[in-house]
């Protein structure tokens, strides 16, 4: 089985990234896809994906050709009564028979065998800790992250694996076996193909069979084997569930991928022989995502256990065939895989920065246990630095301040004095205090760019930005209103002060030409100053201050002016 994702539906919100345990999500830019070789296929990512971007499906175009054969035999596990309902298990296999499938099982076979096997391998003493392995998600996760817990797999193939080999040990080496079900990469290699159930469905429909209700309510053939002996779901044995109690020290039952780290530590670590340890990414195969949500599951479990045939006396496996068929497993330990570089790690760790206290975020949100895990996964392309909401945060504020203040001179931005404006005047309505604004225009600086170049006109801003700081208080405002035009913002000050101050910041600049070297009355300013008013019909005092600046422009220039008659 296959995940993919369609990069049409994709908008790279990284949903997928924060909820997969292997790693196997890549980022690059916009563009996100499922490494095939690293994904073990547990399929959390497809509930997680808002914009249902994901996709599995399994080789159906194999399994189509095999079912047009007439030779095939399929493998249909029990949960198809839940995915399939209101059509009858006996619904079911009937439109497998009529797409071309020459036998179905149910897929019991192999938990029967696999029940076989670990009766065998708990009735010997001393084995201290064993992990189950009948799932292919825990087995992979085990070799690729948790490498200290391969030796204390349990020894034994899969249920669909030793349902394959068994059935191909009946039927003869060459019979084809396509398995449906929900966990594709159970058969591996002992399949010949594998699909969804989902894909099952579209193999039906390109048979023929459109309805699947439509199908007899009785099997229109003799049945293969359906019913347990020894195995309950899964393949553990009925007898060692019987016997144990879940809490007890010899059997633990762990549900959930976050066990296997404790796990780990236990065993590898501290040295605990845990007895058997039962774990599963999920509650089973009807808990997996592909089979709909969790909040079903109980609904699931009513519809499989509803089907459930009556268990059997005697054994359900041909002796002869199972002494036969090989259910053992080995997990060889792979090597280590590539680390990124640790100076890469460090400078992902660099961009998202420390707490407050000094320490790293490790605040889990990105989907990974530490900062440092996330920076050597983002060091790989496995996910980016957009998942992270420390950094995000950093480089909003970041954002946030170059926005509130002027590059090139220091000064606030129109922006934040457009909201000062708007909070002064609200200030003043309600307390009567006047405050004043002072509209300065740097005259000639066309000239200053012809004659002495760009740059020199910028260090004349920079200067002339300074000049204005300087001259104010800390409660007030220097914002550079765009080009060469600036405003200052003067708080509880009155026409009368405004004036005063305008004049020093006209005479201070007229300094500043002479000290930079420019030729006299090259470097000037002219001011337009006007004082806020309250009333529902005063004009806004900017437009007043501008037109005060326009009247000293005519008056010569290097003038402060007040939008009043003289």
């Amino acid at each position: 089985m296959d995940f993919r994702i369609d990069p049409e539906s994709c908008v790279a919100c990284l949903a997928c990234v924060r909820v997969c345990p292997a790693d196997a999500v890549a980022v690059e830019q916009q563009r996100v896809w499922i490494l095939d070789a690293a994904c073990i296929r547990c399929g959390l990512c497809l509930p997680a994906c808002p914009h249902e971007a994901i996709n599995a499906g399994g080789d159906v175009e194999r399994a189509l050709e095999l079912a047009e054969s007439g030779r095939a035999t399929l493998i249909l596990t029990v949960e198809a009564a839940a995915y399939f309902f209101p059509a009858t298990p006996e619904q079911v296999v009937n439109a497998c028979y009529a797409a071309g499938f020459r036998r179905v099982h149910r897929g019991v076979l192999g938990d029967e065998l696999i029940a076989q096997e670990y009766t065998r391998v708990l009735a010997d003493e001393g084995w201290g800790t064993l992990i189950r392995s009948t799932c292919p998600v825990i087995v992979e996760t085990v070799r690729t992250q948790y490498p200290e817990l391969i030796p204390y797999l349990a020894p034994v193939a899969t249920p669909v694996a030793a349902e394959a080999r068994y059935l191909k040990q009946l039927y003869g080496a060459r019979t084809p076996v396509v398995y449906a079900g929900v966990c594709l990469t159970e058969g591996g290699d002992d399949v010949d193909a594998a699909i969804t159930f989902a894909d099952l469905q579209d193999l039906f429909q390109r048979r023929g069979v459109i309805r699947v209700e439509d199908q007899p309510l009785h099997f229109n053939r003799v049945p293969e084997e359906r019913r347990r002996h020894w195995s309950t779901a899964g393949g553990l044995p009925l007898e060692v569930l019987m016997e144990e109690r879940h809490a007890s020290r010899r059997f633990r039952k762990l549900r959930g991928l976050s066990h296997l780290e404790g796990l780990a530590r236990a065993v590898a670590v501290d040295r605990i022989d845990l007895g058997f340890v039962d774990i599963l990414p999920c509650e089973g195969c009807l808990d997996h995502p592909l089979l709909g949500p969790k909040e079903e599951l109980f609904r699931r479990r009513e519809i499989v256990g509803a089907t459930e045939p009556v268990r059997a006396r005697e054994p359900v496996v041909d002796r002869a065939a199972a002494d036969a068929v090989r259910v053992g497993a080995a997990f060889l330990i792979p090597r280590d895989g590539a680390a990124p570089p640790a100076e890469a790690i460090d400078v992902v760790l660099g961009q998202i920065g420390v707490a407050p206290n000094g320490k790293p975020w490790d605040c889990g949100a990105c989907g990974y246990g530490t900062c440092r895990a996330f920076a050597a996964a983002a060091a790989l392309g496995r996910t980016t630095l957009k998942s992270c909401p420390p950094y995000l945060d950093k480089q909003a504020q970041h954002a946030q301040q170059q926005a509130a203040v002027d590059s090139l001179t220091g000064l606030a931005t129109f922006r934040v004095l457009r909201d000062r404006l708007a909070s002064e005047t609200a200030r003043s309505a309600r307390t009567s205090e006047p405050y004043a604004v002072l509209f300065v225009d740097l005259d000639n600086f066309k000239q200053v760019n012809d004659q002495f170049g760009h740059e020199a006109g910028n260090e004349v801003l920079r200067n002339a930005a300074g000049e204005f700081a300087a001259l104010i208080r800390t409660t007030d405002l220097a914002a550079r209103y765009g080009g060469d035009e600036f405003v200052l913002l003067l708080i509880r000050t009155g026409l009368q002060g405004a004036l005063a101050v305008a004049e020093k910041v006209r005479a201070d600049v007229e300094a500043l030409g002479r000290r930079l070297g420019y030729p006299e009355g090259l470097v000037t300013v002219s001011i337009g100053v006007a004082e806020a008013r309250s009333g529902p019909d005063q004009e806004d005092v900017l437009i007043t201050a501008d037109r005060a600046l326009y009247r000293a422009k005519q008056q010569g220039r290097n003038r402060v002016a007040t939008g009043e008659n003289a």
